[in-house]
């Protein structure tokens, strides 16, 4: 039953956790590298160990990497499999993205392999793939924004903000304390430096973090909410709609799908929204079945809006325990809404009541 619904998997969290931390451990590799190419030393940090360290958190960071790959395989909600993790660009969820994610994963394999092998290769080989693999920041910088689940949460825009500050900095101050070296090439070095997280940055402002970016990312259409309307058209809708915060009662249904081949299974919920604002609420819940009855929930999405246009709103499902359900909505116009939900449920004849509570 529906009452017994959890959150999204362990797998989810498991994922967002070691992309984060995996994205700071290769800051962290990115200004050690930095450091470690100035033979910078001191009485309490001799070199090798500022080369030993930057070594074992590349290594760390590639730990993440693996495990953050596995989850996202692992959790189902989204079409990846080990290939999309491999071969940049095949995916069929958010292609460009993911592969960017790929890009970052081999140029870290490929350091870790050529490590390995360094005698065999040469000095100038593994140089040339070493600095290769600091490309490996800014792409999974970039593919965090685009296809994270955390890319407009403010936490991670200081996580980011932090990173890029510290690389920026620690580059700029290598190129003006390197005395040896062209100048021109420290100049393009320094350029560089500004130049790529300011566009990453300029990016992601009018990307990721603007609305129905999901869509223009390349999510497939069965994971998206239903479209949300024009800005004219939502405009006149919301209007329609009363002024927040209200509460309202509910009545609907809802249905349960059998298990698709992944052993997944899909909960609608159809539910009329009484009282003044006399709305429609769409929700589908998609997770794993447990035996006690219920499903752990791996994805969700959800609609809301007037009668004359029930799709003003869309979103997804942030909240679920028990009787209690918490939804976060926006229109096209970025506007945003908390819609608060207590529902009893009828399992007999699939039928659902309660409130809501909109803010």
């Amino acid at each position: 039953m529906i009452l017994a619904a959890t959150g999204p998997s362990a797998y989810w969290y498991t994922t967002r956790g070691t992309g984060v931390v995996a994205l700071l451990l290769l800051t962290a590799g990115v200004l050690l590298g930095v450091l470690t190419s100035t033979r910078w030393s001191s009485p309490r940090w001799p070199r090798f160990v500022v080369s030993g360290l930057h070594r074992n958190l590349t290594l760390l960071a590639l730990a993440f990497v693996v495990v953050h790959v596995v989850t996202t395989v692992l959790d189902g909600y989204a079409p990846i499999g080990i290939r999309d993790a491999v071969v940049p660009f095949a995916s069929r969820y958010r292609p460009i993205w993911l592969g960017l994610g790929a890009v970052a994963f081999d140029l870290l394999l490929a350091l870790i392999a050529t490590s390995l092998v360094r005698g065999r290769i040469g000095l100038r080989s593994w140089k040339l793939v070493h600095w290769l693999a600091y490309a490996a920041w800014p792409v999974a910088l970039v593919h965090a924004f685009g296809t994270g689940s955390d890319a407009k949460a403010s936490w991670f825009g200081l996580v980011a903000l932090g990173s890029a500050a510290a690389v920026v900095l620690e580059v700029l101050w290598r190129v003006i304390a390197a005395r040896e070296g062209p100048g021109a090439a420290r100049l393009v070095g320094g350029v560089a430096a500004v130049a790529v997280p300011a566009a990453i940055a300029v990016w992601a402002v009018s990307g990721p973090l603007a609305s129905g970016w999901a869509r223009r990312a390349g999510t497939p259409a069965r994971l998206l909410a239903a479209p949300a309307a024009t800005s004219t058209t939502a405009a006149t809708a919301n209007d329609s709609l009363p002024s927040v915060p209200f509460e309202a009662p509910l009545a609907g249904s809802f249905s349960t799908s059998a298990p698709d081949s992944g052993g997944l299974v899909t909960v609608a919920l159809r539910v009329t929204v009484g009282g003044g604002s006399k709305g429609l609420l769409n929700m589908i819940l998609r997770g794993v079945p447990l035996e006690g009855g219920g499903v752990q929930m791996t994805g969700s999405r959800v609609t809301y809006g007037p009668q004359a246009n029930p799709g003003a709103y869309s979103g997804e499902i942030v909240s679920l325990e028990g009787p209690r359900l918490v939804a976060s909505v926006q229109d096209g116009q970025g506007n945003a809404l908390d819609l608060r939900l207590l529902l009893q449920i009828d399992p007999s004849n699939r039928t659902l009541s309660g409130s809501m509570r909109v803010t």
